[in-house]
């Protein structure tokens, strides 16, 4: 297997686990009628939080190594998103 072949089903298995994450995203915090603590709910909150972070920084590496993959250039648009009003008018 080469190196190529393996960053593929590297992006492929990537794929899954975004779509794992998103499956605990959509679970329900509160699952039943009981009163839950507060600290409970704040760790179900932090649990839901850090999938879709994470879902999102797996996607970001997943594209910029599929694009490694394509040998297309950088968007022009993504670097421009990123830097602010002050920081391009101080060049």
């Amino acid at each position: 297997m080469n190196i190529k072949e393996t960053k593929r089903n590297i992006i492929s298995a990537g794929h899954d686990a975004v779509e794992e994450l998103i499956k605990v995203a959509k679970e329900k915090i509160v699952d039943s009628g009981e009163d839950i603590s507060a600290d409970r709910l704040k760790n179900a909150a932090a649990t839901k939080k850090l999938a879709i972070f994470d879902a999102f920084e797996i996607l970001n590496r997943l594209e910029e190594e599929q694009r490694i993959l394509d040998n297309k250039p950088k968007n022009e648009i993504e670097e421009t998103v990123l830097v602010g009003f002050a920081e391009k008018r101080s060049k």
